[in-house]
């Protein structure tokens, strides 16, 4: 199997591949990729939608249109079922008969749920709420539905009449007497939370105005800014529904405490909360096809985002729970039962890839599926076989289907023309030893074929909890960095993900310790790996956590690089541990809030400003204003640092995004400035010598 599975992972570089080498990519060529997501399949397995994201220069926006592929037919194609020119189409559901497919669309002028019958039915909307839906679940029995929105807690139903609108004339000022007051890129409106309203379905269609089923909590289900419907599940039979909410109040930001609650499905009585023993986070329920277990991911540290998951296995007749994968030291990040029951389809990070594994129900025995690359939206059928997307450092997504017996077949190819008149990059992976002398890996991707010395650019990942693995990105992209003639060199550092949970916990309290040593080492690595990297020509470039690297290369390593980028870094860990909006980050990672004397010690001690009579390194500075996590005033402060200290430096700076850059002109600038910054520095000189 696994040589079946090797060759499918490079078909699928094969086949996105062009035929002949033409042009380096470009940024309007990343903006402008077809964006394929939401697959669901019907309940018989005959059918698969998928929602398609394509790009609207002009208007400077995606837009998305919903497409239904007939499984039943090799080498069918797509056909396009749900469209409108100005408005979304998106989040496909069968109905339980497989007859119907519900949508939500903003045709009707807000966000809405639609219906389609297939295979060729006219698109129907079935919902005319006072609000705009954000999502929804159906119940497998067909008689029920849970759909949320942002609503008002004192809200009766979904319409929310017996809420009067706020007087007029009485000032603008948003009044606060407890956190959040802002998340993620949005000021938080009191008293205003995403609820859950369950609707009895009749001729499928939504009945009144909706029954909430949080009753006496105050929190948001699904939870902000990232949750959606992993969250949310219905018992086979539609009498319960099960959800995630962390509880609201003045502690929420210092909480990761998201429990799992399970509440009547027609919401006439109290949710009970099934983990509340678990202080830490318990997420994405999913009920077994004969409704007897409850899978979902436990977190065993309260405060600690980045924990490992293990999924959990709870006998709803019983209540009693018993852990499935603790023995297996890597977190989870999906769940789908297999609809025999026996196993569950996961999704974990390992050693650069996102692979697909199946775990036995009763012994916990986990099997890899999948070889290379990064696997989501995992749609297991009644055949045995499973849908998936699958992306890779060399291709965007598509859909992949694999069998019972490893066999996989490429189902879409949505940006075969995109892809065909452009130079492929070539991928190669090296070990070192790192910091502690622990195994670290990395990533060397360039122009295939390319001739001669290539200057690098090394890319820093985020989170610090994550992986530069492989992977595709819409924002940074090492295909698109390589393009214009540069190795893009990356390196899991300590903290990284898909290593072990010791690896990944190895950065707490350490930001700035063994992460740089890694990164030492690893430039050095992939030097002597590949002879053609200058990586004495190299510049040095990161976001969020890898922005604060730059920051802190700028102050340790200031003759590294010809020149940095810090995307939304840390500047200030003091200013940062006040002025951001999840406090148990900052918290967790530096030993409690900085108040506490021993906390603040370890906050100095990777504080990049405390460093700054050291800068010399030219940098480029970039960052949302609508930026929350880490607020846009840790670039201004470190602009002016620069600045002051005659340092060749340059801000960027975005009035209309968040913590990353999302709109397509917005990306497509981003990297003109990028690429510029790496032009000047590497291959023009840069024009002025660097600070002293």
């Amino acid at each position: 199997m696994k040589k079946l599975l090797a060759a499918s992972l490079a078909a699928l570089a094969l086949a996105s591949a062009p035929a002949a080498f033409a042009r380096p990519m470009t940024a309007t060529d990343l903006a402008t990729l077809r964006r394929i997501g939401a697959p669901v399949a019907s309940p018989d397995g005959n059918w698969v939608v998928y929602q398609l994201r394509e790009t609207d220069l002009a208007a400077n926006r995606g837009r998305i249109d919903l497409w239904l592929l007939d499984l039943r037919r090799p080498n069918a194609e797509p056909v396009r079922i749900a469209s409108t020119p100005e408005h979304n189409e998106h989040d496909p559901r069968f109905s339980a008969d497989g007859r119907t497919l519900y949508f939500l669309s903003g045709a009707s002028g807000s966000e809405q749920l639609w219906r389609v019958a297939l295979p060729d039915g006219t698109a129907e909307r079935v919902t005319d709420f006072a609000t705009d839906i954000a999502g929804y679940q159906l119940a497998p029995s067909g008689n029920r539905i849970a759909i949320w929105a942002d609503r008002n807690i004192a809200c009766a139903d979904i319409n929310c009449a017996n809420v009067p609108a706020a007087e007029a004339g009485r000032g603008s000022g948003r009044v606060y007497d407890e956190t959040f007051v802002r998340h993620w890129d949005a000021w938080t409106e009191p008293n205003v939370r995403s609820r859950i309203f369950s609707f009895p379905l009749v001729d499928g269609r939504p009945q009144g105005g909706g029954t909430p089923v949080a009753t006496g909590l105050v929190g948001d289900s699904p939870s902000k800014p990232f949750g959606g419907g992993e969250e949310i599940a219905w018992s086979r039979d539609g009498g319960t529904l099960y959800f995630a909410l962390r509880e609201g109040g003045r502690t929420e930001p210092n909480s990761t405490d998201l429990d799992i609650y399970a509440a009547p499905g027609d919401g006439a009585g109290a949710p009970v909360n099934l983990t509340d023993a678990n202080r830490a986070t318990d997420t994405m329920p999913a009920v077994s096809p004969d409704g007897r277990w409850l899978a979902y991911a436990a977190m065993a540290r309260p405060g600690y985002e980045a924990d490992r998951q293990v999924i959990q296995l709870r006998d709803l007749s019983t209540g009693q729970t018993r852990p499935l994968t603790t023995e297996w030291d890597r977190s989870v990040g999906s769940i789908a039962w297999a609809p025999d029951g026996r196993s569950l389809y996961v999704t974990a990070g390992e050693r650069l890839d996102t692979p697909l594994f199946r775990i036995d129900a009763r012994s916990g025995a986990v099997t890899r599926l999948t070889e290379g690359g990064t696997v989501g939206n995992v749609n297991p059928l009644a055949d045995g076989s499973v849908i998936y997307t699958l992306n890779s450092l060399q291709a965007p997504d598509d859909l992949y289907r694999i069998d019972r017996r490893g066999r996989v077949t490429r189902l879409t190819q949505v940006n075969a023309d995109r892809l065909a008149g452009i130079d492929p990059v070539s991928v190669e992976r090296f070990s070192f030893a790192g910091a502690n002398g622990d195994t670290v890996w990395g990533q060397i991707v360039k122009p295939a074929g390319a001739e001669g010395r290539l200057p690098v650019a090394y890319l820093i990942h985020g989170g610090p909890q994550g992986s530069f693995g492989n992977g595709w990105s819409y924002r940074w992209n090492p295909w698109l960095f390589a393009a214009p003639g540069y190795a893009a060199v990356t390196v899991d550092f300590h903290g990284s993900t898909g290593y072990g949970q010791a690896f990944t916990d190895a950065i707490n309290r350490d930001w700035g310790g063994a992460p740089l040593e890694d990164l030492r080492l690893g430039l050095a690595a992939a030097g002597r790996e590949d002879a053609q990297l200058d990586t004495a020509n190299a510049c040095a470039l990161g976001g969020s956590y890898g922005g604060f690297m730059a920051n802190w290369i700028a102050g340790h390593w200031p003759d590294g690089f010809r020149c940095l980028v810090s995307h939304a870094g840390v500047f200030d860990q003091r200013a940062m541990a006040y002025e951001t909006e999840e406090l148990w980050f900052t918290e967790w990672e530096f030993g409690g809030p900085y108040y506490e004397p021993a906390a603040a010690e370890i906050y100095e001690r990777w504080n990049p400003v405390n460093f700054v009579q050291n800068f010399r390194t030219p940098m480029l500075v970039i960052h949302g204003e609508r930026d929350f996590r880490i607020p846009y005033s840790q670039s201004l402060g470190l602009f002016h640092a620069l600045q002051r200290r005659g340092v060749p430096s340059r801000l960027v700076i975005y009035p209309d995004e968040n913590h990353w850059i999302l709109k397509p002109q917005n990306s497509i600038q981003w990297y003109r400035e990028v690429h510029g910054w790496l032009d000047r520095w590497l291959r023009r000189g840069g024009g002025e010598t660097q600070a002293r």
